[in-house]
């Protein structure tokens, strides 16, 4: 045997070796995706999510387990997410907090979400409509302010908990016009909303799915819907064109997955992701929920989260609202 059969001999037996120590990955996915939803189910990214999951299912050929673990301002399942394997087998559908909020609102947390996660895309946004008691004399949002500075401390807004997309929304609002208003934490979303339906907060924002039917039963005014443009189904004008220029505030939702990820898997997750938000009938549904189907590559939700981190950052130190 020549030397260049032999080393090819030898080239090939470890090759054979290796093989059956290690054998070829199998293309992904070969089992069930977990897709944790770090807030209570029910809520605008459980609904999402199911909304999404029969095409995504169809693409991927494995089914989607929607895993609810609320907690800690969405961190807990945010965390958990984190610290899972890196196999695109767990994913997050995370919210504004959790990738641009919390890590300025809790340092204490000590939580990167931009070092922790691979971004993959961002699913759906849900522009804030400003509702208002139909007790407080405005019609609009420039009324509004307009009555708020005339009666500085004695107008309150409610969130359903601190650091939440309402809450920092307001605070950027008072920032932007200079009034004064007080802030009333409630747990969780439909007692806040109740609050301004009883008047005892004068002002709350959510997605127009939320607050749709008691404005056309009369019990609450839509201001304006905080959005750069007008959106479809959304009969309001902007905050913009309702004499706030510049105020946008939304609560988005994006897929990631842990740091680490391979990319065939992160790969073949966006195609699917992708494919669910083309279609007619899932973008019907979202709108007809207030809702915006995104769906721009990673690298593009990558800035447009680090925008929005750095607008966050600077409302949160400048209102001095970090929880220590």
């Amino acid at each position: 045997m020549s030397a260049i059969n032999r080393r090819t001999f030898v080239l090939t037996s470890a090759a054979l070796v290796a093989g059956a120590q290690y054998p070829m990955a199998a293309e992904f996915p070969q089992r069930p995706i977990s897709i944790v939803v770090p807030y209570a189910a029910g809520g605008a990214g459980d609904t999402i999510m199911r909304l999404l999951s029969p095409t995504m299912e169809h693409h991927l050929g494995q089914p989607l387990v929607i895993d609810a673990r609320p907690g800690g301002g969405g961190t807990i399942g945010a965390q958990a997410v984190a610290k899972a394997a890196p196999d695109g087998y767990t994913l997050l559908l995370g919210a504004t907090n959790n990738f641009v909020l919390n890590q300025f609102m809790f340092p204490k947390v000590h939580f990167n979400p931009f070092a922790a996660f691979t971004l993959i895309t961002k699913v759906a946004d849900i522009p804030s409509v400003l509702y208002a008691n139909p007790a407080v004399p405005a019609k609009t949002l420039g009324e509004f302010v307009a009555y708020a500075k005339v009666n500085p401390g004695k107008l309150s807004y409610a969130s359903p908990s601190v650091g939440t997309t309402p809450h920092l929304a307001v605070e950027r609002l008072k920032q932007l016009t200079g009034i004064e208003l007080i802030h009333v934490p409630y747990r969780g979303a439909p007692p806040a909303m109740q609050a301004v339906l009883a008047n005892e907060v004068q002002l709350y924002l959510a997605g127009w799915g939320v607050g749709r039917s008691y404005v056309e039963a009369g019990r609450v005014r839509a201001l304006a819907v905080a959005s750069k443009e007008r959106v479809a189904n959304v009969p309001l004008p902007t905050a913009s064109e309702s004499g706030v220029p510049g105020y946008v505030a939304s609560n988005w939702w994006g897929l990631a997955a842990p740091q680490g990820t391979p990319q065939p898997a992160l790969d073949k997750i966006y195609q699917a992701v992708s494919a669910a938000l083309a279609d007619k009938d899932v973008q019907q549904r979202l709108e007809e929920l207030g809702f915006t189907a995104s769906g721009e590559p990673p690298e593009q939700f990558l800035q447009y989260a680090k925008a929005e981190a750095q607008v966050w950052e600077e409302t949160i130190s400048r209102g001095q609202l970090a929880v220590e």
